[in-house]
This record gives C-alpha cells, sequence and structure tokens, in this order.
C-alpha cells in the first residue's frame, strides 16, 4: 500500500464533533482495508457501513475483524455509477473524492451525497491539500483548499469545520491533507437540485 494510517485520529475526531450517536448510520466511502471501521465498532456505532470499489480491499477488512464483521454492512461498489440504498448521519471520504478528476464523475459522486445526506446531516471529506502531491498511487488527483471544496459541494452544504494533516506514508513521503466537515442545512436537500452528470 503506497498509504496507511494506522490510527485514523482526525477521521474520528471530524466524527465525534457531527455529535452522532452510537446508533447513527455512518458510511465509510472507499473504507476498503482502512482500519477506521475498527475504531468505529470499538466505540460502539451499531450501524456502520463500509463501500469500497474492490472486493479484494473489503475481504481484508472482514478477514481482519473476523465475528466482527457479521456486524458491518458490506458495499463493493462505484460510488459514482448510482444510487446508494438508504441515507446516512454521516458521510465519510478519506480515499476516494480527490482522485475524481472527471467532472461528470464528482458531479455524480456529489447526486449520490445529495440523495443519501438527509437535512441536518453530514459530510466529511478529506483530500490532498493544495501543497499536496499531483499524483498518489500513480494515478491523477485534484487537490483542493477550503474554499475549492465549498464549491465543489454547493449551496446544499454549509462547511462548519476544516483541519490539516501532513501524512507520512510506509515509503516516508510526506503528503499534506485537508479535512472539511460539511453539514447539510435545514431544507437543504429540498430546496436544492440534485447534480445530474452529462
Amino acid at each position: 500500500m503506497s498509504w496507511h494510517e494506522a490510527f485514523p485520529e482526525l477521521s474520528l475526531a471530524l466524527i465525534a464533533a457531527t455529535g452522532a450517536g452510537k446508533d447513527a448510520r455512518l458510511i465509510d466511502v472507499g473504507g476498503g482495508a482502512s482500519v477506521l471501521v475498527d475504531q468505529l465498532l470499538d466505540a460502539g456505532c451499531t450501524r456502520v457501513t463500509v463501500l469500497d470499489i474492490s472486493a479484494v480491499a473489503l475481504r481484508h477488512a472482514k478477514e481482519r475483524l473476523g465475528q466482527r464483521a457479521d456486524h458491518v454492512t458490506w458495499l463493493e461498489a462505484d460510488v459514482t455509477a448510482g444510487r446508494l440504498a438508504g441515507t446516512f448521519d454521516v458521510w465519510h471520504d478519506r480515499a476516494v473524492f480527490h482522485f475524481l478528476t472527471d467532472p461528470e464523475d464528482r458531479a455524480r459522486y456529489l447526486d449520490a451525497v445529495d440523495r443519501a445526506v438527509p437535512t441536518g446531516r453530514h459530510v466529511i471529506i478529506a483530500a490532498f491539500a493544495p501543497e499536496g502531491p499531483p499524483r498518489c498511487s500513480g494515478l491523477e488527483v485534484r487537490r483542493y483548499s477550503p474554499i475549492a471544496l465549498q464549491e465543489e459541494l454547493g449551496e446544499r452544504f454549509d462547511l462548519v469545520d476544516t483541519r490539516r494533516e501532513t501524512h507520512a506514508t510506509p515509503s516516508k513521503a510526506r503528503q499534506a491533507f485537508l479535512y472539511a466537515r460539511f453539514r447539510q442545512p435545514a431544507g437543504g436537500s429540498d430546496q436544492y437540485p440534485h447534480r445530474r452528470a452529462g
């Protein structure tokens, strides 16, 4: 892995800052083999979903969790490919959005967010900061300032918190990240039209 985080401190802090209870519906988009799900289960969260496009990554996470994997909903899917079933109180993405360099892919992603995150709920996105690397794992990425992320999500979400982190990869490279927490304001999902790709 070119990227690994043994303890997802900022993700956990921002999830806690939402005030979501242990029975809140949480989704980790691009969660794959991340240990965030382990930490959420340790904290007593009971309604956790992990979505990833890679069956291999999901299998690694299930094997690591053992019997606890039965308490997680696992989705092998492309988040840009269609509507997700159900809604979520907290949408967390540490691994996907900055890889979406095609505007149509971002529009489909944000349409999924619009439909899945009701009024008053939260979206947490971590992406490479402006001073971060232009590529990761051999793929081109987009880098974001707080203003740029707000512009992507538009008026449907209010930016309520940002954090910075410089992460050291297993290969000792240092990468600058921006974490941002947004909230769907009252009337947000009804007031603003869903994005449409194409």
